[in-house]
């Protein structure tokens, strides 16, 4: 298969593997046993082009063309390459995980929601491996749209609320001002193409650029950047599988991944940098990271603080971008990663500890760890890891972010870091003391262990996952020093 087919296969596959899932919707068993067959066949074909990105090539394929100079076109750099390979790496656990949930608390739907699962998998192929603006905003927004049913899974009045929200947002932002941009940026060009160094040029007013730069980051909702961000813990009613999916798998990754794309391949981070009309950005990012761990450290419900820590991690993403420095777009990249593993693990824990004993709340987590050891070991694993403790994978991508604002002599963003960084460990530790060091509450209801062996497995395998990259962080640093250096 030449990489041009291989690429085309990624997108078909899951697409394939969603038709296959309806049609089964009357053997359980079978269905889910195509779900897990599906993902690994998609993450085969998506680690086949690894060595090829990595020894430069740029494999692509043009499926057709609207208009002249406007294509559906696939092409896969090193940014779109990494997301890819996270993304249906993860996948194939979150099935696994998802067979555990969806049986062990009785959900009705099973059927859609795999079938939705499949559909937004194919979409974040799309956006990983999209090769112009053009091709990444079709994508993005079939991402929306697909992801709809699965956040109205339960269709009780507060899903159907959160859906309202979650659309009306992530449709919104994208067309009012994702939309513009993308015309804005191909009448200023005569192009949407992604190139190594940027599109826009040297002859662009100081002032144009810097409302372009953020009709792209308010555009791109799924970043989160504050005042956009409602629609993702508003989101947090739908099963705990569709948490983990918008937040490590898809959904907000492909956020991140678009802005990061965008200003290294349409901006230039050479280009930019000086310019005083995006000096916004990093305080812009910096607040988020700020005002949404103060949220978390207050909130009580385990996937609201969950929720409201993804919103502040993400704009790590989009503070390095910002930064225009090559230290801190490694760091941007790799953070992709390695929150992905992290934050996964963190919502399997969150759903494992519903499933097994019906808890929701930090607060009524006292002595659980004793109860259900592997659940919350993973989750302590993942907690360190989105602090930055090493030997988790964390550690690294912090650390390169940290280097890039020094190296940017941006002493404002180290100490949002900083501060950032003390935040998360004053909002995940005490959920980890609690689960060991507290003694559980005598209400005579300690009878319940572990959740579903799908679903530890599953927690198991991330919480390894998180430990194992910071061991084997040389092919994403090798990816991500691809994209630095143009």
């Amino acid at each position: 298969m030449s990489p041009a087919e291989t690429l085309l296969a990624a997108l078909a596959v899951p697409i394939a593997g969603a038709g296959l899932i309806a049609a089964a919707h009357r053997v359980p068993n079978l269905r889910e046993g195509i779900t897990l067959a599906t993902a690994v066949t998609l993450f085969a074909l998506v680690a086949s082009l690894l060595p090829q990105v990595a020894a430069g090539d740029r494999p692509a394929i043009t499926l057709f063309e609207v208009m002249p100079g406007i294509a559906l076109r696939l092409v896969v750099e090193p940014l779109g390459m990494l997301f890819a390979v996270i993304a249906s790496g993860l996948w194939i656990v979150n099935s696994l995980y998802s067979i555990g949930y969806m049986r062990g608390n009785k959900e009705a739907h099973q059927t859609r929601f795999y079938v939705c699962f499949a559909g937004a998998l194919a979409a974040a192929i799309g956006v990983a491996f999209a090769g112009n603006l053009f091709t990444l905003f079709l994508f993005y927004e079939a991402l929306s749209l697909i992801t709809y049913p699965l956040v109205t899974h339960h269709g009780t009045p507060e899903a159907m609320r959160a859906g309202r929200v979650y659309l009306g947002i992530l449709i919104g932002t994208s067309i009012a001002l994702f939309l513009v941009a993308i015309i804005w940026t191909w009448q200023l060009t005569g192009t949407m193409e992604f190139r190594p160094g940027g599109i826009l040029g040297g002859d662009i007013p100081n002032a144009t650029v810097g409302l372009l730069l953020a009709l792209y980051v308010f555009g791109i909702g799924k970043a989160a950047v504050m005042p956009v961000h409602r629609w993702l813990p508003a989101a947090m009613v739908a099963p705990t599988p569709v948490s983990a999916l918008l937040h490590a798998v898809a959904v907000v990754k492909a956020g991140v991944f678009s802005v990061l794309k965008i200003v290294v391949y349409v901006f230039g981070v050479d280009a930019i940098a000086g310019l005083t009309s995006v000096d916004w950005l990093p305080f812009m990012a910096g607040f988020t990271i700020i005002a949404a761990s103060i949220v978390a450290l207050r909130a009580d419900n385990l996937k609201r603080r969950l929720a409201y820590s993804t919103v502040s991690q993400l704009s790590y993403v989009v503070l390095a971008a910002a930064l225009l420095t090559p230290l801190s777009i490694i760091g941007a990249a790799l953070h992709i990663a390695t929150h992905a593993l992290g934050k996964i693990t963190l919502f399997f824990a969150a759903g494992a500890i519903y499933t097994a004993a019906h808890k929701t709340e930090v607060s009524q987590l006292d002595g659980i760890g004793w109860r259900m050891p592997w659940t919350m070991g993973a989750f302590a694993v993942g907690a360190l890891s989105l602090i930055g403790v090493p030997p988790a994978a964390g550690f690294v991508s912090k650390w390169f972010i940290i280097s890039g604002a020094i190296d940017a002599g941006h002493m404002t963003a180290v100490a949002v870091l900083v501060a950032s960084t003390l935040l998360n460990a004053a909002y995940f530790l005490p959920i980890v003391y609690r689960a060991f060091f507290v003694a559980p509450p005598d209400d005579g209801h300690h009878a319940h262990g572990e959740a579903p062996l799908a679903m530890v497995v599953a927690l198991v395998l991330t919480a390894a996952g998180t430990v194992a990259l910071f061991f084997l962080i040389d092919w994403p640093l090798a990816l991500a020093r691809q994209l630095a250096s143009g």
